[in-house]
């Protein structure tokens, strides 16, 4: 399906919400890059939104210092989806058509699903989508460069540790909205560790209440739960399971981010939970030290895991551009050809493209004890 397809089904609306001509945006001033990122600053995904976006601006704000030097100017544009798919598409068709270089940081990865069709068409680069999303990781989709693990790398090492507590009677927590790849990776993990799940659940993100899901998963028995889902919907069975005293453990996915270890914290409540990037706690890890450093630039910018998780996308962004302009002015299809090529250590975090879209698998599972400190 061609692009114009697709604009005729965004809103008229969306489309003319950035005021930029499609082709005097894209060639008026070769000295700025701009980046275009649908993100959830407003809904149930507010904060894991916001921070992405913090973390990419804070990437951009540090290499803007170098403006003298570099001659380039990188710029963010973000537009709010609410954690909406449909809202994501249409922001990513307005942003096309602004002539933005590249799309970075989409927070939803169904949204970033859905935008795969306009990737292709308009051979723009989407890199770094803050997900683990497996929709977007087949071999089909040559537009999407990931600088962080998939739930398939996730899921692996979530149900290896299950497994080596002897937690056997598993319940499964998943997105209804989500990529049906996303459950198939998880039954793929369980089923290679002989594990058969007791319950599996697929909620709505934007249910006002989930007491209903967590008597369910109290019902079942379960030794442990294992979500893949936003902050909000854990917290809130993770809380209410915590008051109905189950004696088993909570396994989130990277996706509930540094608003999960916030809520469970202020409740002193605790969670076994994978991380796609170093710990936000670690300063000996050169990468976070700098992001530490770069936050500081960014005004009401706080450092945690998703806000670390976008200044690596942020970093990448500047590094391959960087890259491009070396033979040339920085087109989107030269974009493309810098990421497709690039390897590089931000300093404890390498990015290896070449030959593979998948350019991290990072992965690290850590407990949030009850005072919010990262153990293991």
């Amino acid at each position: 399906m061609k692009r114009r397809n697709f604009m005729l089904a965004a809103s008229a609306g969306t489309m003319g919400g950035l005021g930029l001509g499609a082709a005097s945006a894209f060639a008026a001033n070769g000295k700025v890059l701009r980046f275009g990122q649908s993100a959830s600053l407003t809904g149930g995904q507010a904060s894991y939104g916001k921070d992405v976006r913090d973390g990419i601006n804070a990437a951009f704000a540090n290499a803007n210092k170098n403006e003298a030097t570099t001659g380039v100017r990188f710029e963010l544009m973000t537009l709010d989806d609410g954690g909406v798919r449909s809202r994501c598409l249409q922001n990513a068709l307005s942003l096309v058509d602004s002539g933005v270089t590249a799309l970075i940081g989409l927070t939803s990865g169904a949204g970033a699903e859905a935008c795969m069709p306009v990737v292709e068409d308009a051979q723009i680069a989407l890199l770094g989508t803050a997900s683990g999303n497996m929709g977007i990781r087949s071999g089909n989709n040559n537009g999407a460069f990931h600088v962080r693990a998939g739930y398939d790398a996730e899921y692996k090492r979530m149900v290896g540790y299950a497994k080596d507590f002897g937690l056997r009677r598993v319940g499964v927590v998943t997105l209804a909205d989500t990529s049906k790849a996303n459950l198939e990776a998880m039954s793929a993990a369980l089923a290679a560790l002989s594990i058969q799940p007791q319950l599996t659940l697929a909620i709505d993100r934007n249910s006002t209440s989930f007491e209903g899901v967590a008597n369910e998963l109290l019902a079942a028995r379960l030794d442990c739960v294992l979500f893949t889902a936003n902050a909000g919907p854990v917290a809130k069975i993770i809380d209410h399971m915590h008051r109905a005293k189950f004696p088993g453990l909570f396994y989130a996915s990277s996706f509930a981010g540094q608003d999960l270890v916030d809520t469970l914290t202020a409740k002193q409540q605790s969670c076994v939970m994978s991380m796609v990037v170093p710990r936000p706690t670690a300063m000996g890890v050169n990468v976070v030290n700098q992001c530490q450093r770069d936050i500081a630039l960014v005004q009401g910018a706080r450092m945690g895991m998703t806000t670390l998780e976008g200044y690596i996308a942020g970093r990448i962004a500047v590094e391959a551009a960087l890259q491009a302009q070396k033979v040339g002015s920085v087109t989107r299809a030269r974009m493309k050809e810098s990421l497709a090529g690039l390897r590089t250590d931000l300093g404890g975090y390498k990015v290896e493209f070449a030959g593979s879209m998948q350019g991290s698998r990072y992965v690290d599972l850590i407990a949030v004890d009850r005072y919010g400190r990262l153990v293991g």
